[in-house]
């Protein structure tokens, strides 16, 4: 049951993280038996969720860690309806945006793929992390801070 509920976000967080999908089903599966080893050890005063995502975060970063390697996410497919011009230009921001999320220390990568791929807010940051709610809003800033300046380095902008 838990792996139904959780194997999509476990995988695409473990996806975001390495970068590719052959590692992400690999991290994945590994933190489900880790789960199943360990699941005594599981505080239900917590959330299952904030257990596992941490349990996803330090498999990844000890992934990287092994690997020292970064492989790029494979082309997007091209969404029907979208005309060829926005599909190219969707594709070429989507990569402009990995490489410049590639080159952010793991903190900064971390946080902000839990934040704004996985929606977790500012508690459950805090709670999946292990920092203060205030160090989460700090390292937030800083790491939007850090990919903008990357992104417009390579010519892309955001306006709101």
């Amino acid at each position: 049951m838990l792996v139904d509920r959780y194997q999509r976000v476990v995988f695409n967080l473990a996806l975001r993280m390495v970068r590719s999908y052959d590692d992400a089903e690999e991290i994945a599966q590994t933190v489900f038996v880790k789960a199943f080893e360990k699941i005594a050890s599981f505080n239900p005063e917590h959330r299952f969720f904030s257990w596992i995502y941490r349990m996803t975060i330090n498999e990844s970063i000890n992934h990287l860690k092994r690997a020292r390697a970064r492989v790029p996410l494979s082309e997007s497919q091209p969404f029907e309806g979208k005309s060829a011009e926005a599909v190219v230009y969707t594709t070429e921001v989507s990569t402009l945006l990995d490489e410049a999320m590639s080159t952010l220390s793991l903190e900064y990568r971390t946080i902000l793929v839990l934040r704004h791929i996985g929606e977790l807010s500012y508690s459950e940051l805090s709670e999946t992390l292990l920092i203060p709610v205030k160090t989460v809003k700090s390292r937030l800033f800083t790491a939007r801070k850090l990919l903008c300046a990357k992104l417009a380095n390579r010519g892309v902008t955001y306006e709101d």
